[in-house]
C-alpha cells in the first residue's frame, strides 16, 4: 500500500510555509495572493518573520476595505483623479490649487506611496517647508487645503484608514509660533491725506475717483475694476456688485486659450451679491471719473465674457490691473511723504505701505469705530461667514480699546466719591458706607473684631 507523502512546502530551514509563501533562489521570501478584484499581487522581504508581519498588514487592510493598489499607488496618482473630479471651484481658484501642489507637493512628498503615508510624514514635509524653504504660514496654508482634499480623496477610495493631514496644520501654528502680520487700516489723519492729496495733485488726480470709491464702499478689488457703468444708480445711490473681475495665468484651460487674461467670475461668495449704498463723496468720485474720461475722449474698448462698458479704465480703454493698482499706491505713496516732509520735517502723519485691500479694511474700521452694527458690517463687505467679519470686528475694538479705557478713567474720575473723615464721625460710619457702595466686601480689611476697616490710601 502506497504511503501519503507530506506536500506542505518548506523554506531551506525546513521551516513549513503558508499557502502563497516561497523562498527564492537568492534565500529571500515572497507572497502572492489574489484580491477579490481578481488582479494577482505579490510581496517580498528577507525573513519569513519580516514576510508575515506583511501578510497581517494585508490581512487587516482586506478586513478594513483597504485597496491592496495602495502599496503601489503615490500621493501624485491621487492628486491626478483629483484634479480630473474636482468641480464647484472657479477656475482661477482651481489653477491656483494645480500651482500650489506643483510647487511644493509633486516633486519630492508627491511621491511617497499611499500605504506608507503617516502624520508624521505630513508633518516633516509641513516642517521642511517652513524651516528649510522659509514658506510663511499663509503658504503652507494653501498648501495643505490642496493637500487635506487629496488625502480625504485617498480615505473615500479606500486607499488610507484616515486622514494623515488632520490637525497637522493646528499643531504646526502652535509649535512655531508664526508671526502673523495683522493689516492695519489707515488711521482717519492717513485717509483724509490720502484724499486730499489725490485731489489735489494733478498728477495723481485721475487715481483719485478708484480710491475713493474703494474707500467708501469696502469693495474688493475685483469688483471695484469689475464695476460698469450699468451696475452704478445714480438716482438711487446704489452700487450693484454682481460679478467680479479677475486677471490670472491659466496654466491649463482644457484646449482653451492660455496665459494671462481678464475673465468676469461671479463674487466670492453668494453673500458677495449685494447692493451697497453710495455716500456723497463716492458719487461725486463717480462723477469726477465720467467727467475725465469725457475730457480725455477716453472709452472702454474691451469685451470680457459677455461685459463691457467698464467705469475703471486705462487711458487705451482696456480694464484696470490689480498689480496696476498697487504699483500706483507705491509711487502715490513716495510722493505724497516726500511732499509732506518738504514742508514739515517734523510731521507725524505720513502715507504707510499699504495695497488695494487695505483701503476695504479701512473702510470696515470706519464704520466700527462709527458703532455700525455688526449684521450691516456684514452685509456690506459681502462676507458669507459673520465670524470673518467679527475677527475684524475683534481686530478693531483692540486698536481702540486703550482709547476707549483712557476716556472711561476720565468718566469714573468725575464719579468718583470723595469720602472725607472728620474727628467727630465714627471710622465705622466710613467703612459701612463703602461696604454698602459696593455689592461685594473683596478686598476689604477687617480688624481683629470682625469690623470693616478702609485702607487710608483710597481715601481722599
Amino acid at each position: 500500500m502506497a504511503t501519503t507523502q507530506n506536500t506542505k512546502r518548506k523554506d531551506k530551514a525546513r521551516v513549513v510555509l503558508r499557502k502563497g509563501e516561497s523562498q527564492r533562489k537568492d534565500g529571500k521570501y515572497d507572497f502572492r495572493w489574489t484580491s477579490p478584484d481578481g488582479k494577482r499581487h505579490s510581496i517580498y522581504a528577507a525573513t519569513l518573520e519580516e514576510l508575515r508581519e506583511k501578510e497581517n498588514d494585508i490581512q487587516r487592510d482586506s478586513l478594513e476595505g483597504i485597496k491592496a493598489e495602495a502599496r503601489y499607488v503615490t500621493l501624485n496618482d491621487v492628486f491626478t483623479l483629483w484634479a480630473k473630479v474636482k468641480r464647484g471651484l472657479k477656475d482661477n481658484t482651481f489653477q491656483n490649487y494645480l500651482y500650489l501642489y506643483r510647487q511644493f507637493v509633486e516633486p519630492d512628498f508627491g511621491k511617497s506611496k499611499m500605504s506608507t503615508l503617516k502624520k508624521s510624514d505630513v508633518k516633516q514635509f509641513y516642517n521642511t517647508l517652513a524651516d528649510e524653504r522659509g514658506l510663511q504660514i499663509s503658504t503652507i496654508d494653501s498648501v495643505h487645503t490642496v493637500l487635506h482634499q487629496v488625502l480625504d480623496m485617498a480615505v473615500d477610495d479606500c486607499y488610507l484608514r484616515s486622514n494623515p493631514s488632520d490637525n497637522v496644520l493646528r499643531e504646526l501654528k502652535k509649535a512655531h509660533q508664526f508671526e502673523t502680520n495683522r493689516r492695519k487700516a489707515l488711521t482717519v489723519a492717513e485717509q483724509n491725506l490720502l484724499l486730499s492729496y489725490l485731489s489735489k495733485t494733478p498728477k495723481y488726480q485721475h487715481w483719485y475717483p478708484i480710491f475713493a470709491v474703494m474707500l467708501g464702499t469696502g469693495l474688493r478689488v475685483g469688483e471695484a475694476t469689475g464695476l460698469r457703468w450699468c451696475d452704478v444708480d445714480f438716482e438711487e445711490g446704489t452700487i450693484s456688485v454682481n460679478h467680479t473681475l479677475v486677471n490670472y495665468d491659466h496654466r491649463e484651460n482644457n484646449g482653451g486659450k492660455k496665459g494671462c487674461y481678464f475673465n468676469c467670475h461671479s463674487p466670492k461668495t453668494k453673500a458677495g451679491v449685494r447692493t451697497v449704498p453710495m455716500m456723497d463723496f463716492v458719487k461725486e468720485a463717480f462723477e469726477k471719473e465720467r467727467a475725465y474720461q469725457e475730457e480725455a475722449e477716453i472709452h472702454c474698448t474691451v469685451t470680457v465674457d459677455g461685459y463691457t462698458d467698464f467705469i475703471f479704465i486705462n487711458r487705451f480703454g482696456e480694464c484696470q490691473h490689480q498689480g496696476t493698482l498697487n504699483k500706483a499706491i507705491r509711487r502715490i505713496i513716495r510722493d505724497c511723504n516726500d511732499e509732506v516732509l518738504a514742508k514739515d520735517p517734523d510731521s507725524t502723519v505720513l502715507l504707510p505701505r499699504f495695497s488695494c485691500h487695505t483701503l476695504r479694511h479701512t473702510f470696515t474700521t470706519r464704520m466700527c469705530e462709527a458703532g455700525v452694527n455688526i449684521k450691516v458690517i456684514q452685509d456690506a463687505l459681502g462676507h458669507s461667514d459673520i465670524s470673518t467679519t467679527l475677527n475684524i470686528y475683534a481686530d478693531v475694538t483692540k486698536e481702540l480699546r486703550k482709547s476707549e479705557f483712557e476716556n472711561l478713567d476720565r468718566q469714573f474720575a468725575q464719579w468718583k466719591v470723595k469720602i472725607k473723615r472728620t474727628p467727630n464721625t465714627p471710622y465705622a460710619i466710613y467703612a459701612n458706607s463703602y461696604a454698602k457702595r459696593y455689592s461685594s466686601d473683596k478686598g476689604l480689611c477687617r480688624d481683629v473684631n470682625g469690623r470693616v476697616k478702609i485702607n487710608p490710601c483710597g481715601v481722599e
